[in-house]
């Protein structure tokens, strides 16, 4: 299959059509215009003899005949160099202004911006479908900050609502300080306070400032220290926990407390979807130059159209069953973030009514 010539070759071809131009000008006017006029100031020769006009009039012949060729020659290359400039400002000031106009358009912050195909080459195609692919991740990314921030202020409305009913409340004499009230305006303290910390350990985790202290780790201690955390929560629901280990696997250079973390998060939203009588497996295995570490559940699972958004920060399959469940939709976010911190990766398979699997995949080298 061939390639359309790149637009650095085409600019090469026309100015080289501007010399093919002269130097065939040059050619043509030499060989059919140079003779006879050579020729006819020799005739006049024939009335003086002398050998002084004779040279005098050879040189005549020569200095016309060279002007002559040099005068069509530049003519015809002007020409020639005025069309195809023409032409080609032409050719490239289309596509060069769509592309400005784009360029404000995404300034202003109107990121609906399609720009269509040029003739200018492979070059020029690659840089308007970047310009278009750059174009619509802004547009996604807005899209992504707006939710984010209406979901954050859904988030902080409830507690700042009930914070705000109570102080009214203890102002006009209708509600007391009991300890059971107390202990509630503590418990929606307490959720501002995690919403928060999640919402910096995320933009920190991003963001590449996370302070990780990575140390050489059995991946099997791993997987024993993050069943023994929710053991007693997990027997409180019904819900088995099963731990699978391959024996001989490389320790693996992380930051336990982190990884700890990751697990925390994936083992709580396991539980909280996982009924009782479930099963809920984290298991440990060898891949090519990494570690395979996964959590897998018997839980509900995740309908197709929503798995490539589950670790967006804020987002949630049901948004009312979670925030029942008292999830704060960013945890799966954290956990993306510190696996990608430790050179991990992390993807997630799921089937509804059968369970969901996360699976974190560790370079064995990972600093």
């Amino acid at each position: 299959m061939s390639r359309r010539p790149g637009l650095a070759l085409r600019l090469l071809a026309a100015q080289l059509l501007i010399v093919a131009t002269g130097v065939v000008t040059a050619a043509l006017v030499a060989i059919l215009a140079g003779p006879p006029v050579f020729r006819a100031h020799l005739a006049r020769t024939t009335d003086d003899a002398s050998p002084g006009m004779a040279a005098t009039h050879a040189e005549q012949a020569f200095r016309t005949a060279g002007a002559l060729s040099l005068t069509v020659t530049l003519v015809a290359a002007l020409a020639v160099a005025v069309a195809v400039s023409v032409f080609v400002s032409h050719r490239i000031a289309r596509p060069v202004g769509s592309l400005a106009a784009a360029a404000g358009e995404v300034a202003a912050g109107r990121y609906e911006v399609h720009l269509p195909a040029s003739a200018l080459g492979p070059e020029f195609d690659t840089l308007t479908s970047s310009f278009t692919a750059m174009a619509d991740r802004l547009a996604a990314v807005e899209m992504a900050r707006r939710r984010l921030l209406a979901d954050l202020a859904h988030e902080m409305r409830t507690p700042v609502a009930t914070l705000d009913g109570y102080l009214t409340g203890f102002e006009d004499g209708v509600a007391t300080l009991d300890p059971a009230t107390a202990a509630m305006l503590r418990a929606q303290t307490r959720r501002l306070a995690l919403l928060a910390e999640d919402i910096t350990a995320v933009s920190q985790a991003e963001e590449h400032q996370l302070d990780l202290h990575p140390v050489r780790t059995p991946p099997a201690s791993l997987v024993e220290a993050a069943v023994a955390s929710v053991a007693d929560r997990a027997a409180e629901h019904g819900v088995a926990l099963e731990t699978a280990v391959a024996p001989g696997l490389p320790p693996l250079t992380v930051d336990p407390d982190r990884i700890g973390q990751v697990f925390a998060n994936l083992l709580d939203n396991a539980l909280r979807h996982t009924p009782p009588g479930g099963r809920v497996r984290v298991s440990a295995s060898a891949a090519d130059g990494a570690v395979t570490l996964e959590v897998a559940d018997t839980g509900a699972g995740v309908p197709a159209e929503h798995l490539p958004h589950v670790f967006e920060r804020f987002y949630r399959v049901d948004a009312a069953r979670d925030r029942a469940h008292g999830g704060s939709g960013i945890g799966l976010a954290i956990t993306k973030a510190l696996v990608e911190a430790h050179a991990g990766t992390i993807t997630v398979e799921s089937k509804p009514g059968v369970g969901t699997s996360f699976v974190i995949t560790v370079p064995t080298g990972a600093e």
